[in-house]
């Protein structure tokens, strides 16, 4: 949706990988988030890109930190409401990394941050809020959609809203048009 309100035009094609495997080899190895985040960007643009062959393909990630703890998607309810609770009274970090890859060939990586201030919240409030939000948390890496109900989580944002999103656009427009992908 974030590139076709840009005006550009392309192709989406799910990538086949396995997240879950790739965090859990950095976790062993205690990686930053901007590393785990780019790897799997990364890993996602060169398994689209076998796919297509002399197609520049757009791979991104998000992962989110808090402290020396990388979160990633909470399985279920249980785990969506500890992550809030976790996240409660706090600031944590979103790193958002872009890849671009042609013929398996990473030609650019790029993470951007956005550091997010949670507000005290209460038991009651967080037991209500992943009651309404329900499942759709789980696809969230801090359960929580900004541009949804999760703003009322928030007391203060420092960052760009697109990175937020988990697609920095500006550098990733920036970069399309430096290699002639896009008008410039």
């Amino acid at each position: 949706m974030l590139l076709e309100n840009a005006g550009l035009t392309f192709e989406s094609r799910a990538a086949d990988i396995n997240e879950r495997a790739i965090e859990a080899g950095f976790e062993k190895d205690r990686a930053n988030p901007d590393k785990v985040a780019i790897e799997l960007a990364c890993a996602k643009a060169r398994n689209v890109s076998r796919r297509c062959p002399g197609a520049l393909v757009i791979g991104s990630d998000q992962t989110m930190s808090l402290g020396n703890r990388v979160f990633h998607k909470p399985a279920d309810l249980a785990e969506a409401k500890r992550h809030v609770a976790s996240l409660s009274g706090k600031t944590h970090r979103l790193n958002s990394a872009i890849a671009l890859v042609k013929d398996g060939v990473v030609l650019w990586e790029h993470v951007s941050h956005a550091n997010m201030t949670v507000r005290p919240l209460s038991d009651t409030f967080i037991d209500r809020y992943v009651t309404r939000c329900g499942e759709k948390l789980l696809g969230s890496v801090g359960a929580y959609q900004l541009e949804g109900e999760g703003i009322q989580l928030f007391s203060a944002i420092d960052g760009d809203y697109f990175t937020i999103l988990g697609l920095p656009m500006l550098p990733l427009l920036d970069k399309l048009r430096e290699l002639g992908a896009i008008d410039a």
